[in-house]
């Protein structure tokens, strides 16, 4: 046998617990072939000899947005703004850019109050910079936007007795008129004008963002919800997938969830479903169709909203804090808790796994009821059921969790931005019970690594860092400090825990032959460096072809053998 690629003189951290550390790997025909001494006498077509470079399992992104974070790579990025006046700026040379069409739509993305002292923009500021242009710009949740009146009047929203949607709220000020601001449902008044995107702009999009994700290590993603709902892009969003795939515009290896809404009844034998009637894709497609570069995950389920919009379902209200009076804020569900229990039974019977966002504990109740029954009645599904977050988990939730198998996705990437306001609007009593990890995983729960891009920062290594310090932006430890990581926890977050709750332990998450030769080169070791947000992406393979390089990441001819090269990969100062 003539090996692909011969990896030799690196530090290999397999996060495989039966041979942890190597210092060669091989790799042929995507597959990792050995290890080590397993590799004795093998040649390759090419050998890289790494300089003492560290290798790691390729990351996993277990739950991001990749078609939205692709969109706004292209849109106005508002998120280095500080204040409100430095917003406007940024929207008065967006509007002034002669290379702009002035008649259609203005997007801007990365908006949050949280930059701005807690204030949101006055929508008469807004209409007096964009005029009759209409404007949304999202909010870094998703769970929210900024909209002019121009968008308001555009989709019949503008007048005072235009009434809620369900699920969601236009925000009006004491006279009853709009400030702008559209929570979760609401939103789609306004996105239903922008929708549908065309399959070329979501390809484009993907290529944007799978890119960036080579850059950072990513070799796998969970995209969080396509097809429809305020999260989706275009009811033919997974066709834009696979010509993505099969263009060699898809840089990194995708599981897709549609979002609920795009299911519908099926007819079928009577005996093919123990109860409800099921709802699925057309042909009875369901969870794990596809193959492993491009597959299909659980369905998406929004139960409730979000922390920093102070929308997620609670137990206990929201605390007061600055000029928010929280009294009798308990957050609310995305629609009500029956209905979305038959919604979710329709899926699981026509054999989907069920991802739920649940955010608060009241939602986490919600999703563990909802998907215990349905195991029950069902049966366990090959791809892991999921809890979207589990934000707010009360102590007797973590036993309910582990024994139902429901693996968890909470995102250490918020602490830094959003963590000191959800310390406000939680309080002392019920901060431990916020975003925990270490205790989830003392109780036999599986948790994923992952970073909500765009909604927070999406760098693993930096997601990394927040798992084992929880530091937020003013220094502080965020929640419970016992909930930090260890690093040795923290990267397999992002390698074998995501691996395991989507359901594709068996082909990556570890450096184990026979696995998918999906891999990072790292400057250093993430569990030995004093900063593991400082490290460097030297370079990303998937399926043993490099999908990103850095310029510290220099082949160069060696001795060694005619098809070796020795790499620099020194750390840039």
């Amino acid at each position: 046998m003539k090996l692909d690629l011969l990896l030799r003189n690196a530090e290999i951290i397999t996060m495989d617990p039966d041979r942890p550390v190597a210092g060669s790997l091989g790799i042929w025909q995507g597959r990792i072939v050995g290890l080590d001494e397993d590799l004795d006498g093998l040649d390759a077509a090419q050998v890289l000899d790494l300089g003492g470079a560290t290798v790691t399992p390729g990351f996993i992104d277990a739950h991001c947005h990749t078609t939205w974070f692709g969109l706004g790579l292209a849109e106005l990025d508002v998120s280095g703004a500080r204040g409100l006046e430095e917003l406007y700026e940024l929207l008065r040379g967006a509007v002034a850019n002669p290379g702009t069409d002035v008649e259609g739509w203005l997007f801007a993305t990365g908006f949050s109050q949280t930059q701005h002292g807690g204030s949101f923009p006055d929508i008469a500021e807004l209409d007096r910079l964009t005029g009759e242009r209409p404007l949304f710009m999202r909010h870094n949740s998703g769970h929210m936007a900024v909209v002019n009146t121009a968008a308001l009047r555009l989709a019949g929203a503008e007048s005072p007795s235009f009434p809620d949607p369900d699920g969601g709220a236009i925000v009006r000020d004491a006279a009853g008129h709009p400030t702008g601001l559209v929570q979760e449902t609401a939103q789609e008044l306004i996105q239903q004008l922008i929708l549908p995107y065309s399959l070329e702009d979501i390809e484009a999009a993907l290529e944007r963002a799978t890119l960036y994700y080579a850059s950072e290590g990513i070799t796998s993603f969970t995209e969080a919800g396509v097809g429809g709902g305020w999260i989706g892009h275009s009811p033919a969003e997974l066709a834009a997938y696979q010509s993505a795939s099969a263009n060699g515009r898809l840089h990194a290896r995708a599981q897709v969830m549609p979002v609920l809404d795009v299911l519908h009844g099926l007819g079928g034998h009577a005996s093919d479903s123990a109860g409800a009637a099921p709802a699925g894709l057309d042909l009875g497609i369901t969870s794990g169709f596809g193959n492993d570069y491009l597959s299909l995950g659980p369905a998406k389920v929004f139960l409730d909203g979000s922390l920093l919009g102070e929308t997620a379902a609670v137990s206990h209200e929201f605390c007061s804090h600055g000029h928010k009076d929280n009294r009798g804020n308990v957050g609310y569900f995305q629609a009500d808790p029956a209905q979305l229990r038959e919604r979710i039974e329709a899926a699981y019977a026509a054999g989907w796994s069920i991802a739920a966002h649940a955010i608060g504990d009241r939602a986490v109740d919600l999703a563990v009821d909802i998907i215990t029954d349905c195991q029950g009645v069902y049966g366990q599904r090959r791809l892991p059921n999921r809890i979207e977050h589990a934000s707010m988990t009360r102590p007797e939730q973590l036993a309910r969790l582990a024994d139902a198998g429901i693996a968890v996705t909470p995102q250490a990437s918020f602490f830094r931005e959003g963590g000191d306001g959800m310390t406000a609007s939680l309080g002392p009593d019920r901060l431990p019970w916020a975003y925990r990890a270490a205790s989830f995983l003392d109780a036999g729960v599986m948790l994923a690594g992952s970073s909500d891009r765009p909604v927070a920062d999406g760098n693993v290594l930096r997601g990394m860092q927040a798992f084992v310090d929880r530091r937020t932006g003013s220094g502080a430890v965020f929640g419970n400090p016992a909930e930090r990581l260890t690093p040795h926890q923290a990267l397999a977050a992002y390698t074998s825990g995501a691996a395991a709750a989507t359901g594709t332990l068996a082909e990556k998450g570890t450096l184990t032959p026979g696995k998918l030769a999906d891999f990072a080169v790292l400057s250093d070791s993430p569990l030995t460096a004093p900063a593991i947000s400082e490290l460097q992406v030297l370079a990303t393979a998937v399926g043993g072809r490099f999908t990103y390089q850095s310029t510290h990441f220099h082949a160069e001819p060696s001795s060694e053998s005619p098809y070796a090269a020795r790499v620099s990969a020194t750390q840039s100062s």
